[in-house]
């Protein structure tokens, strides 16, 4: 496991009980650097979306835990935000929480010619995510091969 992969799931593992008091989601939880500076980011939602103000409660109560603990070398910014509307789906409730629902799909590499698709999610798997596309054509899809997959955004 990477050191970004230990920092992420550490942080998980502590802001799960903060969240669950407050009946928040945990969305996502991300350590990237940006620049010369490095970032922990955690995304969380509630029914009906959250707030500024949420945001700003859960990252007041963790940050002493994070400066107590100490587990991540060197210096970075603790942010905590909405997922916003564009948030990937990534964990098996956010491909149920999508079934039936339009997504976009990006690929890392072209398949039949093509790396951005767009469809209904019909089934997903542990290794596969399936969609109908808008001619009634279906198409699998392996989630190693898939760089973004969204709920679609119509305006």
């Amino acid at each position: 496991m990477s050191k970004r992969e230990e920092y992420e799931q550490k942080t998980e593992e502590l802001l799960l009980p903060i969240l669950e008091k407050r009946n928040f989601e945990l969305v996502d939880v991300e350590y990237v650097k940006e620049g010369s500076a490095y970032f922990l980011r955690a995304y969380i939602d509630k029914e009906g979306g959250i707030t500024i103000n949420d945001c700003e409660d859960v990252a007041r109560e963790m940050n002493p835990v994070l400066d107590e603990l100490d587990y991540i070398d060197g210096s970075y910014t603790f942010e905590v935000s909405s997922p916003g509307l564009g948030r990937p789906l990534k964990k098996e409730k956010d491909f149920a929480r999508n079934l039936g629902r339009d997504v976009e799909i990006r690929t890392y590499r072209p398949i039949r010619h093509e790396k951005e698709f767009h469809g209904t999610l019909k089934a997903y798997d542990d290794t596969t995510v399936t969609i109908i596309d808008d001619k009634d054509v279906e198409t699998a899809f392996e989630k190693s091969d898939i760089a973004l997959i969204r709920q679609a955004l119509d305006f």
